[in-house]
């Protein structure tokens, strides 16, 4: 055993940190398609040799919870002997290339290598805007098999030795509708993992392999460590719940608490379906990983020791251990479903810790067509932003992503409208009532985008679109999400939620509500002042704030 002083530790820990959060901005900085540089909907991270995260970088927490299996798939699926120095490895398929999300989200891989000994791997993910498949965007709420959604590619390799492999290039650009995106998104993620390997390889050279890979060991150790702190300060208890979802099905959870473990129990849950909102296992367990974090030490350190004291146990086959060649498209309706199922459970015990429900959807817009200007495909991939549930003492967040996604941004108006065939006529605040109590929930938003071409499309997926977020100590429930289509020169609305491939002509106008989150406490009890300020803002309107609050306009 090396020794190993705190102050070199934590040197070595940070630059950790630090070379992921570089490998996030380069591939920003890099990427052409507004998902990834705008919206930021990625992530990056960098694994010990074994694939176990040792460093969580920028970006969505539940990309960044695929990255480890990812690389662990690749492991599997690759001899030693097969993984050298300078190869990179790409990987889509949540059936069997460690993916876990759909076939949109491209992970690439590097392993890194400091004296001929593999020590570490980097690895980011990215929503590319298209992969084949039977309909533009790869994305249909109508796909029956995995097949219909576009290319798999399970840990594959695309660089040997520093040299593109050409053949699996012409693949990739075959199997795309727009290959140069696709191809300026590959080579940003290339760069991205290039640049993180290089930064390791220095570190290693300053501090030798022993200490390097000391102080990842320690790192881990130290995550289980501060999850068993926050789990010794929590009751010992048992949770169940059951919650009506919108096609009338009901998702069971139980949760077991102790001192050394928490339990998550999804087995009791409907089968896996023909469409394409099943969930792998892996992506439960990144949902089951999320929860247990926001429960035990959100502002701890994440790395593959953090989770040591969680088991998630699934049924094979069922919706959320969904087994090949189930579709998976729109896994992230019910990956956020198990993840507000969780909180739901956990915050009826710990009322204190969590707050109440929130939107909890992607809100997955996406509009595609041909731009009047360039003549060009486009297709326009928007997760939406909504309303947070209130809390003890605060109101909710106004206008924010979903839990899923993190530190992630809409896509600007005037972004959108360069490179769209669209116009953003309208971004507000939703004034649809919700979400009322003690402390109210945030406001989701009501945007209006104007068609400019003909023969364009639009698919949606929307879930709390008929059952809203939930209330917390006599609060509330929130509001509703979904999209309506106005056709030009007619007053008639038409209402979706989940939806493909609906046609759009120059003129209609989509306009996409997001709820508010559920509110916390009695209505009774909000501030009156609180309650003027909300009819100043146009939270709330003056019957509403008489008939709910007692307060007159």
């Amino acid at each position: 055993m090396h020794s190993l002083d705190i102050f070199t530790r934590d040197i070595i820990q940070n630059a950790l940190q630090a070379i992921a959060d570089e490998m996030f901005a380069a591939m920003r900085k890099a990427a052409m398609s507004p998902i990834i540089y705008e919206v930021l909907d990625m992530g990056t991270g960098i694994t010990d040799a074994q694939g176990d995260i040792a460093s969580s970088g920028a970006g969505i927490p539940a990309f960044v919870g695929v990255l480890d299996k990812a690389v662990k798939q690749i492991l599997k699926h690759h001899h030693a002997d097969e993984i050298e120095d300078g190869d990179v490895f790409i990987s889509n398929d949540p059936h069997d290339g460690g993916a876990v999300t759909h076939l949109n989200d491209v992970v690439l891989a590097m392993p890194v290598f400091a004296d001929r000994h593999l020590v570490a791997w980097t690895a980011n993910i990215a929503h590319w805007n298209d992969v084949g498949g039977m309909v533009p965007g790869s994305l249909s709420t109508e796909a029956v098999d995995i097949f219909q959604e576009g290319l798999r590619l399970a840990s594959v390799k695309l660089i040997s030795r520093g040299q593109p492999i050409r053949s699996v290039l012409q693949i990739l650009r075959a199997n795309s509708r727009m290959p140069d995106f696709m191809e300026g998104d590959l080579w940003a993620g290339i760069a991205a993992v290039r640049g993180g390997a290089l930064r390791l390889q220095q570190l290693n050279s300053k501090y030798g392999i022993d200490l390097f890979l000391q102080a990842m060991r320690d790192f881990m150790d130290l995550g289980e460590k501060i999850s068993l702190k926050a789990l010794a300060t929590l009751p010992g208890t048992t949770l169940s719940l059951s919650e009506p979802q919108d096609d009338a099905s009901v998702f069971k959870v139980g949760i077991t608490i102790s001192h050394t473990e928490m339990l998550i129990d999804l087995r009791d849950n409907p089968d896996q379906c023909a469409g394409p909102v099943n969930l792998s296992r892996d992506g439960a367990v990144v949902a089951a990983q999320m929860t247990f974090k926001a429960l035990t030490a959100p502002q701890g350190v994440t790395n593959g020791g953090t989770f040591r004291p969680l088991k998630v146990l699934t049924r094979p086959g069922s919706l959320f251990d969904a087994q090949a060649p189930a579709a998976e498209g729109f896994y992230f309706e019910n990956m956020i479903r198990v993840y507000d199922l969780l909180l739901r459970c956990l915050a009826t015990a710990f009322p204190e810790r969590l707050p109440a429900g929130n939107f909890a959807s992607v809100c997955a817009t996406i509009i595609g067509g041909v731009h009047p200007d360039t003549g060009r495909l486009f297709t326009l991939v928007e997760p939406e932003i909504g309303g947070w549930g209130a809390e003890p003492g605060r109101d909710g967040n106004n206008a924010m992503y979903s839990g899923l996604h993190g530190e992630t941004y809409n896509c600007p108006v005037e972004i959108c409208e360069a490179r769209y065939g669209l116009y953003v006529e309208r971004m507000t605040l939703n004034d649809e009532p919700g979400g009322h109590g003690q402390f109210r929930g945030g406001r989701g938003i009501c945007i209006d985008y104007r068609v400019r071409s003909d023969a364009s499309f639009m698919t949606c997926g929307y879930t709390r679109s008929v059952v809203p977020p939930w209330g917390l100590q006599q609060g509330e429930p929130g509001s509703l999400n979904y999209v309506e289509v106005i056709r030009q020169h007619s007053d008639v609305r038409e209402r979706y939620a989940m939806a493909s491939s609906v046609p759009l002509n120059a003129g209609d106008l989509l306009r996409v509500r997001t709820g508010a989150g559920g509110g916390f406490g009695p209505p009774g009890k909000r501030c009156k002042d609180a309650v003027r300020d909300d009819l100043k803002n146009g939270y709330v309107d003056a019957a509403t704030a008489c008939a709910v609050y007692g307060v007159q306009g």
